[in-house]
């Protein structure tokens, strides 16, 4: 017979197995229902991977194909402090010289770091960044080196729990990222530094992953950023509990399209021509700055841009000031000075307002027009043709014959001749300059900019307007890159020539090089330009900075050669040389003969002066051509042509 204690006793058992039937069953809501989206996203998280397959940058080429820019794969390289145990010491002693650390540091941070969170629980440091940008190369040594350590113990005679412990250390202890990070290289250093720009890192979502990459900063780096970079890829699949790949599970597989090439016009050999000349002319000269620029005139193609100081895009943020960041060519302004007076004079010849036997007066140095006093710098001239107003490099005859052409055409002429607007390089950061519109003009703005003050242009607007003048009138836009390949060097996009618009006839063109040509021998403004196996034709210019009487100049040199046929313009700027010798054929010509030279001989150009030929005809005045013809000097009445 059932006593009652086993009745009370099975009701007890039938209770707790109640109880524990609901605890089971809530448990079962709980994971099933309640939790269910947060457990399966974890679940997936810990089996499904995502495997970034990273993109590489294109790389940049000069037009010979020697490389500019390039790219390399690196690694960031990681330790498991827990794997490591107490043999800190060890590894630090075989890593720090492949790592190229400290080994006392590379100790300290392999030592196990363990702290307790809000909730109370210990937590462990387990992925500690040992070094980032380690080249593939040192990443393989580093793997060899920790397959090799030896511990003082017989590991044979271990337990096989322990076996396991010095093979994970040896296998598992120091590990890279998944993926790979991308280093930018720059093999030459600081040359074309302004051009190429550098690089800066970025980071982006791709499948829930972040993922670091680079982007353009400054120069071609950040003007074709998009086809440098190229497309990431990745690979959608599952992993089982030993980080093994369960291909049958993969879902996506997506390839990474590497980035284009940019083939420049730049020649790697020319600009390091400019390069070291420019340095030689900063250590003569003491500018605050100095640049150069070297055109094809009839392509546009730009063989060289420079300026100094510049910097190392390999380490763009090492102490560089912003100011050495910036490209000087495209990016500064200044007042032209004596060079614009072979914008204004091409304008009145083209529009036959003058011819060059024209004869002006110049009023011995000193013209007062406006409430103000014009002066030609250092000299006093009386009749001068228009001719040697360019030879002589007058102000006051430039201005007048910027007065006999007129407000309105002298406008027209800066505006065609590109001023005022950008030249449209394929580079970031380029200055328009500053031309008024003649409704803004002052009553002496008309005798000032035929002089180069009174607007403010950039150093390549100056060197384009006048390789317009070297190819037979016609501007075009300037080039610095000519094609995009891919990785097979497959042409994608090339760039060809852009002729831009027809500004002065090619007999006026004619002209004004029988003119330049002149600038250059006795009497001239730079016979220090002259070269002994070409004929070159270019203008000087020595233009005073704001505000006027400072004592600072902007002095420069555009010139092309050879002068009938020319193969090259090129043109140097110094900002605020030495006060002391300033004019720009001074200073900027010797630079610009030295490089001319030099890229003559190094690009092969034919000369086109040889020892049998005659010497050119000396830069001797047009008007005492005339008086002695006449045998009758002329006074500034008989010249009829002051204005």
């Amino acid at each position: 017979m059932i006593q009652p204690a086993q009745y009370r006793r099975l009701a007890l058992m039938a209770l707790l197995l109640l109880i524990a039937f609901a605890g089971l069953g809530y448990r079962l809501v709980d994971l099933q229902v309640l939790r269910h989206e947060d457990l399966s996203r974890e679940a997936a998280d810990t089996r499904e991977r995502t495997i970034i397959h990273a993109s590489r940058r294109g790389d940049i080429l000069d037009a010979r194909g020697n490389v500019l820019a390039t790219t390399l794969f690196v690694k960031t390289v990681f330790a498991d402090p827990s794997l490591i145990g107490t043999n800190q010491a060890m590894v630090a002693r075989t890593l720090a010289p492949l790592l190229k650390m400290n080994e006392a540091e590379l100790g300290q941070k392999l030592r196990r770091t363990v702290w307790t969170d809000k909730d109370g629980k210990e937590r462990e440091d387990k992925h500690v960044v040992l070094k980032k940008k380690v080249s593939l190369e040192d990443w393989a040594r580093i793997q060899v080196a920790m397959k090799n350590l030896s511990f003082d113990v017989n590991e044979r005679k271990l337990p096989a729990r322990e076996r396991a412990w010095y093979r994970n250390l040896r296998l598992r202890a120091i590990s890279v990222e998944p993926v790979d990070d991308q280093l930018r290289v720059y093999p030459n250093g600081s040359l074309a530094a302004h051009l190429l720009g550098f690089v800066g890192v970025t980071s982006q979502v791709v499948e829930r992953k972040e993922v670091n990459g680079l982007v353009g900063r400054y120069g071609i780096e950040g003007q074709f950023d998009s086809y440098l970079n190229g497309a990431l890829g990745w690979r959608q699949t599952e992993q089982d509990r030993a980080d093994r790949e369960l291909a049958v599970f993969r879902e996506e597989d997506i390839e990474a399209r590497p980035g284009l090439n940019v083939v420049l016009t730049i020649d790697a050999g020319v600009q390091d021509i400019v390069e070291s000349e420019l340095a030689r002319g900063m250590q003569i000269n003491a500018p605050q700055s100095i640049s150069c620029v070297v055109v094809r005139p009839r392509t546009g193609a730009v063989v060289a841009m420079a300026s100094l100081p510049a910097f190392d895009p390999n380490r763009p943020g090492e102490n560089t000031p912003m100011a050495h960041l910036r490209n000087r060519v495209i990016a500064d302004t200044y007042e032209p000075g004596s060079t614009f007076k072979a914008i204004v004079i091409s304008a009145a010849l083209n529009e036959r307002v003058v011819t060059l036997d024209d004869i002006f007066y110049c009023e011995e140095g000193g013209f007062s027009f406006a409430g103000y006093i014009l002066h030609d710098a250092g000299h006093h001239f009386g009749n001068l043709s228009v001719e040697d107003i360019i030879v002589k490099s007058s102000n006051i005859g430039a201005a007048k014959v910027g007065m006999k052409l007129g407000p309105a055409r002298v406008y027209q002429y800066i505006r065609s001749f590109g001023f005022g607007d950008p030249t449209g390089v394929a580079l970031p950061g380029e200055a328009r300059g500053l031309v008024h519109p003649v409704k803004d003009w002052y009553k002496v703005s008309i005798a000032q900019i035929p002089m180069g003050q009174g607007l403010a242009v950039t150093p390549l607007q100056m060197t384009m307007a006048v390789s317009a003048i070297a190819n037979g009138g016609r501007l075009v836009r300037p080039a610095v890159v000519d094609r995009l390949e891919d990785q097979q060097n497959n042409l994608v996009v090339r760039y060809p020539a852009q002729p831009v618009r027809q500004v002065i006839s090619e007999e006026t063109a004619r002209l004004m090089v029988q003119a330049l040509k002149k600038v250059v021998l006795a009497g001239g403004t730079a016979p220090k330009a002259k070269l002994e196996h070409y004929t070159v034709a270019g203008k000087t210019g020595t233009g005073q900075k704001p505000p006027y009487g400072s004592r600072k100049y902007f002095s420069s040199f555009v010139g092309f050669f050879p002068a009938d046929n020319p193969e090259l313009c090129i043109s140097v700027f110094l900002d605020e040389p030495d006060p002391r010798l300033y004019y720009g054929g001074e200073t900027a010509g010797p630079i610009f003969k030295a490089i001319a030279e030099r890229a003559a001989a190094y690009l092969g150009i034919r000369p086109d002066v040889t020892p049998e030929m005659p010497p050119e005809e000396p830069a001797t005045s047009r008007v005492e051509r005339v008086a002695q013809q006449t045998a009758v000097p002329l006074t500034p009445a008989e010249s009829g042509r002051n204005f």
